[in-house]
């Protein structure tokens, strides 16, 4: 992954087997609070002495490196023989007859490595935080410890947000790395970045806290944001393999997963990127408990105010802040009486500068939380409290996506239907309930040829293509599907998998 700015690249710090750069983080869970039966201390003015060794060697173990393997596919969701030059075209106006290929013979593909990060343990247990991209479209993830055994990793969630991942390893004797607190960290703070770069397992090293809150979206393409933002900046020297990896502070602690860098050639040059512990935390703990993440919002679209849009709008009590452009019904800001115009200073007493500080205060809520805003309004200030809701407007749990959701079973199609409908491949509805593809319209017996374009042939199939919509970041999860009826009719549907 790479974002083009105006002289640099924003790079994420993970080795891809396939010459590709992706990036890598580390997640804590609900034992994060959980400190080792002694902490090492060392010296308040390590840069007097430049003695970081028992930072170093507290969290060295903590770090595992993370190799991602998967089998070659033919399209972006399972090993489909067929490939088609725009899915969507396909999909509303048929295949025109050059762009779909012959079928090819499928032949047993070995798993290839497609990439190499780093975790950080979390919990004496097996919990390991990562990156969300590191382990994306994986069909095998090894976790090599520092003592150099090697196991598989369980994906336990992800989030794609925010870039993180939480894994579970099954062995005795680890080495967690305590949680610090990534708040209490200040600009020209020694911190410690340790991983794996180019494959140098257990590297460590050293550099301060350049700044917080930092937002990198402005170097990305298209002027896309990479999601929920709001990293520690240092200067350690961080390169691809240390994604995923540990930043600690001199007490051993972690208080970051460094995940990208500021470049010009791919390799590190000055300016590396940490998601902060507080946020890592929420995001694990989270996964571990549900599945995935409890994420509240405010309910406001804004932008970032500055002295000469202060200056446009005759705002004179401040001349930085969250200035709100619209604000939605049956949200928190709704509730609030926050109305376009107004200037959000603070959250829970957190100042909101920026729009990353704002996100990072967000980001550690959940719905039902109540929380304070403090806003300029006429160029007076206002306080109010409000209850946070999540994005369909209330304060329930949201669940784990789950292809049981979809109300069905599924069951392979004979030689014989599949000679008599003249298809090659598909997957048949049986059992139909209450569910997603009943909503929909979907009838008993529908069988199953495309899901967005991709062929299925078995259950597994569609629980590939499920699981690939529901973690997109893309806001329209729809799964547009094409099939048939045994009696030959062909139909299309769209089956809409949000809340």
């Amino acid at each position: 992954m790479r974002f083009s700015g105006k002289h640099a690249l924003i790079v994420s710090t993970m080795s891809v087997a396939v010459a590709a750069w992706a990036a890598v983080t580390t997640f804590a869970d609900d034992n994060h609070n959980a400190q080792p039966d002694k902490l090492i201390t060392v010296n308040s003015h390590p840069a007097a002495g430049n003695d970081f060794t028992a930072a170093a060697e507290s969290s060295i173990d903590g770090v595992v490196s993370i190799k991602s393997f998967a089998s070659p596919r033919g399209n972006v969701y399972n090993n489909s023989p067929y490939s088609f030059d725009d899915p969507f075209l396909e999909f509303f106006f048929g295949s025109p007859r050059g762009n779909r290929q012959q079928p090819r013979q499928q032949q047993p593909q070995q798993q290839q490595q497609t990439g190499l990060g780093s975790g950080v343990i979390i919990s004496s247990d097996g919990y390991i935080v990562t990156n969300n991209h590191v382990i994306a479209n994986a069909d095998r993830l090894e976790v090599t410890l520092n003592d150099g055994r090697s196991l598989n990793a369980e994906v336990i969630g992800t989030d794609e947000a925010t870039d993180l991942a939480l894994l579970k390893i099954e062995a005795e004797a680890l080495s967690p790395i305590p949680m610090g607190d990534s708040d209490a960290l200040k600009v020209g703070e020694w911190v410690l970045a340790v991983g794996n770069p180019f494959g140098l397992t257990s590297t460590v090293t050293a550099g301060i806290v350049s700044a917080k809150a930092r937002s990198i979206s402005s170097g990305q393409q298209r002027g896309q944001r990479m999601g929920i933002e709001s990293y520690i900046q240092t200067d350690a020297a961080v390169n691809p393999g240390n994604s995923g990896g540990a930043l600690v502070n001199l007490r051993g602690e972690l208080v970051g997963i460094n995940s990208a860098i500021y470049s010009q050639t791919g390799n590190y040059a000055g300016h590396s990127f940490a998601i902060p512990v507080s946020m890592v935390s929420k995001i694990a703990s989270d996964l571990k408990k549900y599945g995935t993440v409890q994420r509240a919002v405010l309910g406001v679209s804004y932008t970032e105010l500055d002295a000469n849009t202060a200056r446009e709008k005759g705002i004179t009590k401040t001349n930085t802040g969250i200035l709100v452009m619209e604000v939605v019904d049956r949200s928190a800001a709704k509730e609030a009486g926050i109305e376009p115009g107004d200037v959000i200073i603070s959250i829970n007493d957190t100042p909101t500068h920026t729009s990353a500080q704002m996100l990072e205060q967000m980001s550690l809520l959940s719905p039902g939380d109540k929380i304070k805003i403090k806003y300029i309004r006429d160029n007076k200030e206002h306080t109010v409290t409000a209850t946070l809701y999540n994005a369909q407007g209330s304060t329930n749990i949201s669940q784990a996506a789950s292809v049981t959701q979809l109300g069905c079973a599924f069951k392979k199609i004979s030689d014989e239907t599949k000679k008599q409908l003249k298809i090659s491949s598909g997957v048949q509805i049986t059992g139909l309930k209450d569910g997603k593809f009943r909503a929909a319209g979907i009838k008993d017996g529908f069988i199953i040829l495309d899901i967005n374009n991709a062929r299925v042939n078995s259950a597994e199939d569609v629980e590939k293509i499920f699981n690939a919509i529901v973690k997109s970041s893309d806001s329209d999860h729809v799964m547009f599907i094409s099939g048939l009826y045994p009696t030959g009719k062909k139909m299309y549907y769209a089956v809409d998998l949000t809340d």
